[in-house]
């Protein structure tokens, strides 16, 4: 056989094999990165209040997805002695790397030792806004006069045991004059939304954080409070001096704050902030 079909032959016949070690090797580096992908993906325990909770929940999803890490939330809320709240949760030691909350109870875990201090980061700003009833009078509160009489003619109303109801209590309804006439029927509520024992028929108005009454089903939202009544709120997140995975908890504090999350959380009755 001349040389160069010699040549020819032999190379025909290595091909096949070299394509076997190629794809074995392919296989091996597969594998390889799998398992660097399974060492560096982390378990992300967050605590989050309940004015980001809509927005939370149809992200968090993506960013698992994209990132390999499992987050695993708690919910509460920002302050308050009820037992599922975050300053209670963080009390009885249960983990947390991420907290995510009203932006005064932040600074106070802060003043606490509980979060480190600079990674606080503002991520949603959020105005209260008030709910009837399915199919009830809509009343009017588009002026701070209309609120005023609007909140006596109720004959019950509902606020939150959190950042919004601590507001409307202790500063608006003594600012609107109304605070003791309209006393015996406010109902403080904890550990539940206020849209949903207006759904029940427990309250016949209710006031809560925007992102907080829209997603609750058997109410009709009424509006926001009018400007002089209006009290928005930062919500923002931090890294717990507790975390155990503190940098992807901060990876998941940027995705909340990124451009792509923008759209999800005005969606959910929230104003985004520009990232910083």
């Amino acid at each position: 056989m001349p040389v160069s079909s010699q040549h020819a032959a032999s190379a025909s016949r290595a091909r096949p094999a070299l394509a076997d070690r190629l794809r074995r090797v392919g296989a091996t580096l597969a594998a390889s990165a799998l398992l660097a992908c399974q060492a560096l993906a982390a378990d992300i325990n967050v605590m989050t209040s309940g004015a980001f909770t809509a927005a939370y929940k149809e992200l968090v999803p993506a960013f698992e997805r994209d990132t390999g890490h499992a987050i695993h939330s708690a919910y509460g809320a920002s302050q308050g002695g009820a037992a599922d709240s975050i300053p209670s949760r963080l009390d009885r030691g249960e983990p947390a790397d991420v907290v995510i909350m009203a932006r005064p109870a932040l600074d106070a875990l802060v003043k606490a030792g509980k979060v480190v201090p600079g990674s606080e980061v503002d991520l949603v700003r959020s105005s209260i806004g008030m709910v009837v009833r399915a199919g009830a009078p809509r009343p009017d509160i588009s002026t701070v006069e209309a609120l005023k009489k609007t909140l006596l003619a109720a004959k019950s109303v509902a606020y939150s045991a959190s950042a919004s109801g601590t507001y409307l209590s202790t500063e608006l309804f003594p600012k609107l004059g109304v605070a003791e006439a309209i006393a015996p029927k406010l109902q403080r509520i904890e550990s539940a939304r206020v849209a949903a024992i207006v759904a029940r028929g427990e309250a016949e108005i209710g006031f809560q954080q925007v992102s907080e009454l829209l997603p609750v089903p058997g109410v009709d939202f009424v509006g926001v409070l009018p400007e002089g009544a209006q009290r928005a709120t930062f919500f923002s997140a931090g890294i717990t001096t507790t975390a155990r995975a503190p940098e992807e908890g901060k990876a998941l504090i940027r995705y909340f704050g990124s451009p792509a999350a923008a759209p999800v959380i005005e969606r959910t009755g929230l104003e985004a902030l520009p990232a910083r």
